[in-house]
């Protein structure tokens, strides 16, 4: 088991622990032990990134969301997997491998940082890794995508497609299955507490056809939005950031309750000055599971999102930490009247699980979707911390019937969020494998499951076995083999 170094601050070591820790080599392996059945049709890559400090942080505010993306790669073919991780050699990266030591303060906080990294790039690209146009991205909100090869991991760059895109662009973009378009924003893109947005759509061919702009209510860390095949939504909640705040020796990144959170909306195709602003008491969401337009005429938007009444591991803006069971998510249903004159939305819960990372079959984004796939805490034992992030359980929803399934790992073990892959491009939704990471606790190594994506409950039809353990990270993606 991994301990943190002594010498770090106390409220650092919690990320330095455990499989929090980072891994300090680049591996290959060309063939991982398989116990029962990969199936043989499941061709391509799953791609995972996450947190992976190069260095020992520099300030006691470090968090597990700064740390230098390393992405994680398993290759699977003929009931094969391989496997390959590489660090993403950004410039914040390169520039610290040289110093022999961490220069950037975390989230590139100036009032924390070296005089000598002062004005240079402090991307991470930690956050989200994405197979778009025959290219691999690996992605996190405060700088442009970040690209590799998408076989060898080999870094090549942030790109900004050809000037089009200068500035910082989303971690969670969103592929129009019908048009193969991915719709993308940003928040602050002028830098860390200005309220200004972006909003972009890129072809399928990474060509980007417009990039526009607009403010939000106030500065916000906007981490995921929701798109339909009408709309597009842009969630603005109180976890703010403030330079000024940040200066003064409080945290950059705050919850603060008296905001309320907004929902900015506006049809696809049209300016964002035609955007109408909802808005609802505070609450934070992470994640949108997805959304899509109801109603006779269209004029109703639905979206399932994870919902937590406070952001989740964030302290308010004196430092203060919050109520951990306010920051459990779990799954909830929003609804915008379009027609209405009403500048509310409306919320209710759908499942009383602590639950985080929501996928689907990703052919039914902006689509009414009738299962969805999330981790969770299903067992008594990990109901105990709701505020804790690491989930021991991946659940199916079937929203038509309001019935869950689950399957939960062994004591002490825990899963990462769950990738699904269609079982061919004629498959009806949700029929297919969900794939995902599992950190094994008593052994301290990972394994790869794959299972059944519409009988979650029989567990895996097969497990692929690294020597080694993948660190806690965040997303992950598919790549078929054309």
């Amino acid at each position: 088991m991994h301990s943190a170094p002594s010498t770090l601050p106390r409220n650092t070591r919690h990320f330095y622990s455990g499989n929090f820790a980072p891994l300090r080599e680049e591996l290959e392996l060309s063939a991982l032990a398989v116990t029962g059945q990969i199936p043989a049709q499941l061709s391509g890559a799953l791609y995972r990134v996450g947190p992976n400090p190069q260095h020992d942080p520099r300030d006691d505010q470090y968090h597990w969301f700064s740390g230098d993306g390393m992405v994680h790669a398993f290759f699977l073919d003929k009931g094969q997997v391989a496997y390959r991780n590489r660090w993403a050699r950004t410039p914040k990266w390169q520039l610290e491998h040289q110093a022999g030591r961490a220069l950037f303060g975390s989230f590139g906080n100036p009032a924390t940082s070296d005089p000598a990294a002062l004005g240079h790039n402090s991307g991470t690209a930690n956050t989200n890794v994405l197979w778009h146009g025959g290219r691999l991205f690996a992605l996190e909100e405060s700088h442009q995508p970040f690209e590799l090869d998408g076989l060898t991991l080999a870094s090549k760059g942030h790109q900004s497609f050809g000037g089009q895109l200068a500035s910082r662009c989303t971690a969670h973009p969103k592929v129009d299955a019908a048009t193969g378009e991915l719709h993308f924003f940003a928040y602050s893109p002028e830098g860390p507490g200005t309220p200004g947005m972006l909003y972009g759509v890129m072809d399928k061919d990474c060509a980007v056809q417009q990039v526009q702009s607009f403010d939000a209510p106030y500065a916000s860390m906007a981490h995921d939005f929701m798109l339909t095949r009408r709309h597009v939504l842009f969630p603005v909640m109180p976890l703010t950031t403030s330079v000024e705040r940040a200066m003064r020796g409080q945290p950059l990144l705050a919850w603060e309750p008296g905001k309320r959170t907004h929902v900015g909306v506006m049809r696809r195709g049209q300016s964002t000055d035609t955007l109408r602003w909802f808005e609802a008491p505070a609450c934070h969401v992470f994640h949108v599971m997805n959304a899509w337009d109801a109603g006779d005429n269209g004029d109703t938007v639905v979206a399932y999102v994870m919902q937590a009444e406070v952001a989740p591991g964030l302290p308010d803006a004196q430092g203060r930490p919050g109520d951990p069971g306010a920051m459990a998510a779990r799954l909830c249903r929003w609804t915008f009247d379009l027609a209405s004159g009403s500048p509310h939305f409306q919320r209710a819960y759908l499942d009383d699980l602590v639950a985080e990372f929501p996928r689907i079959d990703e052919r039914y984004t902006g689509l009414r979707n009738r299962y969805g796939f999330y981790t969770c805490h299903a067992s008594p034992r990990a109901r105990d911390d709701a505020q804790s992030v690491l989930f021991d359980s991946l659940a199916r929803f079937d929203f038509s019937t309001g019935q869950r399934q689950t399957y939960t790992l062994p004591a002490g073990d825990v899963v990462s969020e769950p990738v699904f892959v269609p079982r061919s491009a004629q498959a009806g939704e949700g029929d297919g494998w969900l794939l995902a990471v599992a950190w094994r606790g008593q052994h301290n190594r990972s394994d790869l499951l794959v299972l059944d994506a519409m009988d979650i409950t029989a567990g895996p039809l097969g497990t692929a076995h690294l020597p080694h353990r993948v660190p806690f990270g965040f997303h992950g993606n598919w790549r078929p083999n054309t």
